[in-house]
């Protein structure tokens, strides 16, 4: 489903595409409280979380998700098409699930992906 810089990873349990509104900084409402937005740029952010990951997947992703900026290839809900683009990461989070002998599991590793 994903690729970063050009390594196909694991599928996401959950994938969420999002589209956000860029605006000029002289936006906002004039005193007859008529919004002028003035949108400069539209930009995509990615929510990605795997669940119950290993502690080797969970080293895996995190380490693919560490450069600052990364080269992710992913389906685009607007273009209907695989799209290659510039991204970074936000906080990335991973839960502990159980940490046994045996069994040593994170609840979910989760971030967002944020078009540069």
């Amino acid at each position: 489903m994903i690729k970063v810089n050009g390594i196909t990873l694991k599928t996401p349990t959950s994938f969420s595409w999002g589209l956000e509104d860029i605006t000029a900084a002289d936006s906002g409402r004039t005193e007859n409280a008529v919004m002028h937005k003035n949108r400069i740029a539209q930009k995509r952010k990615l929510s990605l979380s795997w669940n119950n990951p290993t502690r080797e997947e969970t080293a895996s992703i995190l380490q693919a998700f560490n450069p600052e900026y990364l080269t992710l290839t992913y389906p685009d809900a607007m273009s209907g098409t695989d799209l290659t683009g510039i991204f970074y990461v936000n906080d990335r989070t991973a839960p502990v699930k159980i940490w046994s002998i045996d069994n040593k599991r994170y609840s979910s590793v989760s971030f967002d992906l944020i078009e540069r």
